[in-house]
């Protein structure tokens, strides 16, 4: 098969362990940023599966409509930039499903947090411009770490707050509230008074059109003085221009954001890169060593069922009464 990996930013795709399993097929791997739909659809001309990483990559009619011989693609965790429709219109299996344990996200969460405290990046800058100490930090312990979500991410950072004797308070839907009060952890009643109470607020949602600007300006402008305001979700969560203003007023005092309204972000004058009490990261959750590499390697086991009659995670079965597969194969139970 000819596989197409879009968008590996960092080549990671070729050093990682995962590879062997594909190693065998003609593998063609694009590292540059590409978003013009016609050079898309070109470079997938004769390709017959995509990997894609997250939302990198949109999928679109246009894109589909030159990619004549795509069969599949398959992505780890939601997929609100692929057109599913198109895809299935066009007899191109979709496969997903959610990755394993996320431990990237929330192990990046907890950096900056720590960063973001102690003005790490502004000390080192310091020091290599042959500076010494010029800021005070500021201890976690005793302090209240807010969770706005308590799934796989939200749950592990209240560990990690818990383990930095912080106190931890959760706000979630029900089904949340209730794992976190059942692991040990305060909740509260109301997504308001998280904001109030909290000293480092973190956000573990999804974006999804019901949580799209969920944190209001009134949310953020609630938050108490000297406030850390974290986002490694979903820059969508937040009202537009909501953190940038608040960040001027200094409430919240700081942020550190690793998501942004246009990704990936290369332009320089950025509002959130202006702003010096503000830690930019350019969305680095998930991309570490150990989490990439079991990332691929599902979505080559996906691949690899598809190649042996027996595709796997499909969320569009519809395509497998579609000419490309009748009578050839049907749907593995997962």
């Amino acid at each position: 098969m000819k596989i197409t990996i879009p968008d590996d930013y960092v080549g990671a795709a070729r050093q990682l362990p995962s590879f062997s399993k594909v190693a065998a097929h003609e593998v063609e791997i694009w590292s540059d940023i590409v978003r013009d739909p016609a050079i898309l659809a070109s470079r997938l001309r004769d390709t017959e599966a995509v990997v894609l990483i997250r939302e990198r990559t949109k999928i679109t009619e246009q894109i589909l409509s030159g990619a004549s011989k795509l069969r599949m693609l398959t992505i780890n965790g939601p997929c609100p930039h692929v057109d599913v429709e198109a895809c299935t219109r066009r007899g191109v299996l979709v496969c997903a499903s959610h990755p394993r344990q996320p431990r990237g996200a929330a192990e990046l969460t907890w950096a900056l947090i720590l960063a973001s405290m102690r003005n790490i990046p502004q000390e080192v800058q310091r020091l290599k411009s042959g500076q010494w100490q010029g800021s005070l930090g500021r201890s976690l312990r005793g302090r209240t770490l807010g969770i706005y979500g308590y799934g796989r991410i939200g749950s592990a950072l209240a560990e990690y707050g818990k383990a930095f004797g912080m106190d931890v308070l959760v706000w979630s839907r029900q089904r949340g509230r209730d794992a976190a009060a059942a692991a040990g952890f305060a909740t509260v009643a109301t997504k308001e008074e998280l904001f109030r109470r909290s000293d480092v607020l973190t956000l573990a949602i999804r974006l999804v059109p019901e949580t799209r600007g969920t944190i209001t300006a009134a949310d953020l402008a609630s938050m108490k003085p000297g406030s850390l305001f974290v986002n490694t979700a979903r820059d969508g969560l937040v009202e537009s221009g909501a953190l940038v203003a608040g960040l001027k007023k200094g409430r919240p005092a700081f942020a550190a954001v690793d998501v942004y309204d246009e990704e990936p972000l290369t332009r320089t004058d950025h509002p959130l890169l202006q702003l010096p009490n503000a830690i930019c990261t350019p969305h680095l959750g998930f991309v570490e060593a150990e989490q990439l590499d079991d990332y691929f390697s599902d979505q080559y086991d996906r691949i690899l069922a598809y190649a042996s009659g027996k595709p796997v995670d499909v969320i569009n079965p519809e395509v497998l009464n579609h000419e490309h597969f009748t009578g050839r194969w049907s749907v593995q139970e997962t």
